[in-house]
């Protein structure tokens, strides 16, 4: 019997690179000997790419960024609606810069009842998130997700406060071994970032494992 690989991925919800990286990195484990491992990191987007808000119209209402990095956040929005398009997803630029937090809390708590609940977190808060249907800073709408996929919520209000120190000792921990960004993806204590790594990740376990 083959071993399975254990393959980190470091996700944010409020990064779009991640979101279309994860069918891409289920694929992985479904073709492959692989078991990925999921975990957060936080981006901290203010600090390298400035902050902004918009109101309803799109018009700036309030920035602490400068000319250069407004291009790079256009452009990165451009890119993901871009690729987006070519696999079916709706991406729209997000009006402030959100605090993933609880939404990553929410995630460990998925975690803890299986895969499948998991998933099933996972796939509503992107899609959902990036439709502009999703506060994923209210701990009680990320409570109401978490018992839509399955789980008894019930102490997860109580838990997050908890939820969130186990995010940030997992954020810092991740930076410890070089993780800045994510998508990440950790093979064998080699650090990928970006999805287009993946046929790389993709290759390198298919190598291994060929007779």
């Amino acid at each position: 019997m083959t071993e399975h690989r254990i393959v980190t991925v470091y996700i944010d919800f409020k990064s779009p690179y991640a979101y279309l990286a994860k069918d891409e990195a289920y694929a992985l484990e479904r073709d492959l000997a692989v078991r990925l491992r999921w975990l957060p990191y936080i981006l901290d987007i203010p600090q390298f790419l400035g902050s902004a808000m918009l109101g309803a119209d799109g018009q700036v209402i309030e920035e602490s960024r400068n000319a250069h990095q407004w291009r790079r956040v256009r452009y990165s929005y451009m890119d993901c609606r871009r690729q987006a398009r070519k696999i079916g997803l709706t991406i729209r630029g997000t009006q402030k810069i959100w605090d993933s937090s609880n939404a990553a809390a929410g995630m460990l708590f998925a975690l803890k009842q299986g895969d499948g609940v998991f998933r099933r977190y996972q796939d509503i808060v992107f899609e959902r998130f990036w439709r502009r249907e999703l506060d994923i800073e209210d701990v009680s709408v990320i409570a109401a997700v978490l018992t839509e996929v399955g789980c008894d919520a019930g102490s997860f209000p109580d838990w997050a406060e908890e939820g969130r120190a186990e995010v940030a000792a997992v954020s810092r921990a991740a930076e410890a071994i070089g993780v800045f960004g994510v998508p990440t993806f950790v093979l064998d204590g080699e650090i990928f970032w970006g999805r287009e790594h993946l046929p790389d990740i993709r290759a390198m376990i298919a190598h291994a494992i060929a007779p």
